[in-house]
């Protein structure tokens, strides 16, 4: 399974998270992370899966003041951003790996969320990676919203 989130902002993506099952405490872990190294966003966008929906994550966003906006059960659209990341990691990465064990597929998935965040261009900014951009940005950023997904 993984937990995906990532910074509708400059689409860069934050965490991959890869492991056998993925709990609502493994994402408030996840998040926690992400809160300790870039301060708290102001809205998580994720899907109904019972890691988002279960009372843990909903007292983290209260604790942190973060809005969650659920997307509805089969519109897909409603997170948009997210659905164009997986997207763009199952044709890029899990589609041309056959992962042997958990730890390789958390280094190649890894390798290829670094890849994506400095290197690859993306059309939204600008034809820039999402990692030049969010320096070009960084003084002017007002919000940050996080999108996240489990599958």
């Amino acid at each position: 399974m993984l937990f995906r989130s990532i910074d509708v902002f400059n689409r860069e993506a934050l965490a991959i998270e890869v492991d056998h099952r993925l709990r609502s405490g493994d994402v408030v872990e996840a998040l926690n992370r992400l809160v300790r190294k870039r301060g708290a966003p102001k809205y998580l966008f994720a899907d109904n899966g019972s890691e988002f929906s279960g009372h843990l994550v909903d007292l983290w966003a209260y604790h942190h003041q973060v809005r969650l906006d659920f997307s509805r059960p089969g519109k897909p659209t409603d997170n948009a951003y997210i659905e164009t990341f997986n997207g763009s990691l199952r044709d890029e990465c899990l589609n041309l790996h056959w992962f042997g064990t958990l730890a390789e597929a958390r280094q190649l998935i890894e390798a290829w969320r670094v890849d994506y965040n400095v290197r690859r261009p993306h059309m939204a900014l600008g034809n820039i990676p999402s990692a030049e951009y969010a320096l070009q940005a960084n003084n002017q950023r007002g919000s940050m919203a996080l999108t996240s997904a489990q599958s």
